[in-house]
C-alpha cells in the first residue's frame, strides 16, 4: 500500500480557502450550558493584538522569515519592510497585507502564511490558588487554566462563570457547575477557552440563620450558600425539638429584601415530616422560632 503525501497544489487563493476551512473546524466550539439547551456560540476570527508571537513565513524566501511578538503600539518590525501595523487584523488579513507590500516593492506573486503561536491573555479570577492573567499557547480548555492558577480553593462556589466578547461586541455568560465538571466528568462542559476570556469562579459565601425557642441547642447556625439549608435541617442541626414544642406552630421571621418589611412565614414541621409539605429553603438571616 502507498502511502500518500499532501503537497501544496493550486493556487494562493485555493491553498487560503482550505487552510481557511480547517481553521474554522478547529475553533468552532459547542457549549452546553447546565439546565438549558446545547448553545452553539458564535464563531469569531481571532484578532491579533499586543503581545501576540507571530510565526511569519514567505515560501521560498528564507531571509524573510520572522517570528516577531506584536509591540504594545500594535506593530511588528519584518526585515525590509520594516514596522508594520497588525493589531486588530486576523491572520488571513494580515497575510495579504504583508502580501501587497511584498509584491509593491521587491518580489513578484509572494506566498505568505501567518501562524499565531501565542495567543492574548485570558483572565481567572476568584476562588483559585494564583488569580491573575495567564497566556493562551494552543488550544486551552477550563480544566488547564484552572490547574495553571493552583487549582479551586476550598471556599470554590458550585458554579463558574466564562464571560466572552460576543461577535456583535455584547458580553456572552457561560454558566457552568464545577459539580458536574470535576465530579461527575461531564467534559463537554470542560469549556475550551478563547483570547480575553474572563473567568469567574465565586467564593461561596457563608451564611447565618438563627433558631431559638423549643430546640435543644438554640443560636446561629452557619451554612455555604450553595449547600442550602431547609428547615428540616436546621432543626436537626439545632439538637431536635423538645417535648414541649409546638412543632405545628414554628415561625420563620425574613427580612423583605424589596420592601425592607420582615416577613413571616408558618410552618408545620409535622406536615414536612410526613411530607404532606415541601421542606422550606432557608435564607440569610432568617430567624426560626419553635415555641
Amino acid at each position: 500500500m502507498k502511502s500518500e503525501i499532501w503537497r501544496p497544489c493550486g493556487n494562493v487563493g485555493t491553498r487560503t480557502a482550505i487552510l481557511s476551512a480547517l481553521m474554522f473546524l478547529f475553533v468552532s466550539v459547542q457549549v452546553i450550558i447546565p439546565g438549558q439547551q446545547e448553545t452553539q456560540l458564535p464563531v469569531v476570527d481571532y484578532r491579533i493584538g499586543t503581545r501576540d508571537l507571530l510565526q511569519i513565513t514567505v515560501f521560498e524566501h528564507a531571509e524573510l522569515n520572522q517570528t516577531v511578538r506584536v509591540a504594545e503600539d500594535g506593530s511588528i518590525t519584518l526585515v525590509l519592510l520594516g514596522k508594520i501595523a497588525v493589531s486588530g487584523l486576523t491572520a488571513q488579513e494580515l497575510e495579504k497585507k504583508l502580501v501587497g507590500l511584498l509584491k509593491e516593492k521587491y518580489i513578484n506573486d509572494p506566498q505568505v502564511t501567518v501562524f499565531i503561536q501565542e495567543y492574548q491573555r485570558i483572565s481567572i479570577l476568584g476562588a483559585v490558588g494564583n488569580p491573575g492573567q495567564y497566556e493562551i499557547v494552543g488550544p486551552t480548555n477550563l480544566l488547564q487554566i484552572i490547574s495553571q492558577a493552583g487549582g479551586m480553593t476550598t471556599e470554590a462556589s458550585n458554579e463558574l462563570y466564562v464571560y466572552r466578547d460576543g461577535a456583535d461586541g455584547q458580553k456572552t455568560r457561560i454558566v457552568v457547575n464545577l459539580k458536574e465538571l470535576t465530579l461527575e466528568g461531564m467534559h463537554d462542559l470542560n469549556v475550551t477557552l478563547q483570547p480575553k476570556d474572563v473567568i469567574y469562579i465565586p467564593v461561596d459565601q457563608t451564611q447565618t440563620v438563627f433558631i431559638y425557642g423549643e430546640v435543644r441547642n438554640p443560636g446561629a447556625l452557619q451554612f455555604k450558600a450553595s449547600k442550602k439549608l431547609t428547615l428540616l435541617q436546621a432543626i436537626a442541626q439545632a439538637g431536635g425539638t423538645t417535648q414541649w414544642a409546638a412543632r405545628s406552630k414554628i415561625t420563620i421571621t425574613r427580612k423583605n429584601t424589596q420592601g425592607g418589611n420582615e416577613i413571616r412565614i408558618l410552618a408545620n414541621l409535622k406536615s414536612i415530616i410526613n411530607n404532606k409539605r415541601s421542606d422550606i429553603l432557608l435564607e440569610d438571616g432568617d430567624v426560626v422560632i419553635v415555641p
